[in-house]
Parts: structure tokens; sequence; C-alpha cells
């Protein structure tokens, strides 16, 4: 039964250097066209692949709150006529610091969010240039500080390191300034350079300057000591939570769950078939008008896939995967179906099993790609 849904909406004020997510610029965009055919999707999807209870639901983007407060209500109003979100444990929605005006969290306080995840990538205000951010930091403290003076008591900041001109002093310094915030949970990722990017284009010219591959991985090491010092656990590999705090939304993905995903170019995994929809406006737009699936392309995931996955992404939790859960629910043990693979990081220091559980070591954690390979198209369908 499916217990998490994802939502993507794709308006942005401005487009970020490094962001290859689904997104267009807001001005002259259909917005309530759009808002409503989200909520038709919704409504033909619960009647088509029905659940009875919804735990998660994440907002993303793209950035929801560049919505006004009105389209916000609108939105959220009728996704509780049609989810059934009366047992949501944990209700996110992405922010912008600076498009996160009191009438808009007022809106989202009324309708039960209770999970703000903002978007402040660095405090180095020179940096936020240099990646296309339009905040400050100011705007970064100004925003949180709103957000727990209205009631939000589980927020969420993205960071990211690997930024071209960043160094690990830096990085060091926005950590410390995030963790002084008080907030309950830290993203931190490094730059993936992706294609149909500003950076991307700029790497092919030769004009993309990033850091030297041991400066990264010492922000990573940085990273991982400063917040253990502050008593942040990390729980998955780029993830970290005072007690309490892990993300469960997030968890769906790690533990292999199914999810609705709704929304232009939004993903989702239901009855054993991961799909995409459009991701172009005007598709998307139509094929709800047409009363069709917006659905770009599905996959149905063979057992073999499955495992696989379950493996490779569980893999990605600090806490691993559980040798008994896993042969309960895929009806193969571990060892026979990855006994080489784990043997083999196992001596290289990568893997470790404990407690019944296989595990990422610390050294693993600087060479996860590497480890997850491992586990991807071996297996015999």
């Amino acid at each position: 039964m499916v217990k998490a849904a994802y939502v993507h909406i794709p308006f942005c004020e401005h487009i970020c250097h490094y962001c290859d997510f689904n997104k267009v610029f807001l001005k002259n965009q259909p917005v309530d066209q759009y808002v409503n055919s989200l909520l038709l999707e919704m409504e033909r999807t619960l009647k088509r692949e029905p659940t009875r209870a919804l735990t998660t639901v994440y907002i993303g983007g793209g950035t929801p709150t560049a919505l006004s407060a009105k389209q916000l209500d609108v939105l959220l109003e009728g996704m509780r006529n049609i989810l059934p979100i009366e047992e949501v444990i944990e209700f996110t929605i992405e922010v912008n610091p600076d498009s996160i005006e009191e009438d808009k969290l007022a809106v989202l306080k009324k309708h039960g969010i209770n999970r703000l995840s903002i978007g402040v990538q660095s405090f180095d205000e020179e940096l936020l240039k240099g990646i296309g951010r339009t905040h400050s930091r100011t705007s970064v403290l100004d925003a949180v500080t709103r957000s727990k003076s209205l009631g939000f008591e589980n927020i969420s900041l993205d960071l990211m390191f690997g930024l071209p001109g960043q160094t690990p002093e830096a990085f060091k310094e926005t950590i410390h300034e995030a963790i002084d915030l008080g907030v309950e949970h830290l993203s931190a990722y490094s730059l993936k350079v992706e294609e149909k990017t500003v950076f991307y284009n700029r790497q092919r010219q030769g004009k993309l300057i990033l850091p030297q591959e041991d400066d990264e991985i010492s922000m990573y090491e940085i990273l991982l000591e400063e917040t253990k010092k502050a008593n942040f656990s990390q729980y998955e590999i780029s993830n970290f939570a005072k007690a309490g705090f892990e993300s469960r939304h997030n968890l769906v993905y790690w533990n292999n769950e199914e999810y609705y995903g709704f929304g232009a170019g939004a993903h989702g995994y239901v009855n054993g078939i991961r799909y995409q929809n459009h991701g172009p406006l005007p598709k998307y737009l139509k094929a709800i008008d047409a009363h069709t699936a917006p659905i770009l392309n599905q996959h149905e995931v063979s057992p073999v896939e499955r495992i696989e996955e379950a493996m490779f992404m569980g893999l990605r939790k600090r806490n691993g995967v559980n040798r008994d859960e896993f042969k309960g629910l895929y009806g193969r043990s571990v060892d026979d179906c990855f006994g080489e693979q784990i043997d083999m990081l196992q001596k290289r220091g990568l893997l470790v099993v404990e407690n019944n559980r296989v595990k990422i070591t610390e050294e693993g954690l600087l060479l996860s790609n590497e480890v997850f390979e491992q586990f991807i198209a071996v297996l015999d369908e």
C-alpha cells in the first residue's frame, strides 16, 4: 500500500546555475491552471490506484513558495480534500529564503505542513552570487527566525559543497552558521555538474573552475566531524538530524518503498511500476486536459531489480541493510545474492557486517558510488 506522495511545483523566480530539476521561469506561466491540473491528476490517480492513508507528503520543486499565498491555499486545500492525509506524520515543503513571507507561512501552518526544507546552499554571499542564488545570508536568518516564531519546529537546511571558489575553511564556516541557527536537520550535497545547466556550458567552455578533489574530500570530512560535534546523527550519506528528526519521506526512497509522484516531471513508484511524468508544462497540461495520465515513460520493476535497488539504496543509510528484513521481503538472503561483492568490499574496508546488518564504513563513505556500483546489474533475471 502506497504511504507517501511527492508533489512537484516547477516554477522558479530565477534559475540557479547548477540546477537540472524540471523547472520554468514563473513569469507569464499558467500557474492557476497548473494547480488545478495537479489536483485533477491526484484525484484520477487515487481512483485508479487507491490507498488507505499517507504518512508522508513532500512538496518540492522548482520553488513551491514561488506560488502566491492564495495559490498555495488552493493547492493545499485541494490536496486535503483528495488525498488521505489525515494520518500524515511528516508534511514537508521546500522553500527559498527570499520567498517565505509571513502570509505564505501562515497558509502552510493552516494546512498542517509541519516541516520546512530551506534551500540555503551557502552563507557566503559571494559564493551565492556565483552559483546564481538571489538570497542573502540575512534572508536565511530571517526565514528561520520567522518560521520558528510561527511555530514550525522541524526545519531542515540544504547545503552544498565542492562549489566553484569554495574552500574547506569557507564550508566549515557555513556548517557552523547552519548549526548555530538551531535547526533540526541538515542535508549537504556535493556539486554534480549536470547537462542543460549553466555550469555544464561553462565547463565545456573551460570556464568552470572547481575545487581540487582533495579539497572536496576535506569538505565532506569536515561535514562529518562538525555535525557529529553538534550532536547531529548521520543517518544517510548526505543527511544529518537531531534525534527523532530524520526525514521520514526520504527514508521511503532509501527503503525502496512505493510513492505517488504528482506534477510535471515528477517520478513515482506505484504497484511495482516506476514512472515519470511529462516534464514540459504544455505536454503535462495537455495530457490532463485530455483526461489521460500525464506519464512520459514507465517501467515495471523486475524482482531482480527490486533486490538490487534495495541493496544499493539501503547502503546509503548508515544503519545499512538488515539481513533478516531483506530475506523476509525478497525471499533470498543478502549473502546468497551478494556474498561475493560483500566479501570483496569488506576486504577493502568499505563495508562491514555487524549486528546482522551490512553497513558502509567511514572509508566507504568517501567511495560510496564505487560501493553502490558493485550491486547494480549483477544478478541474473
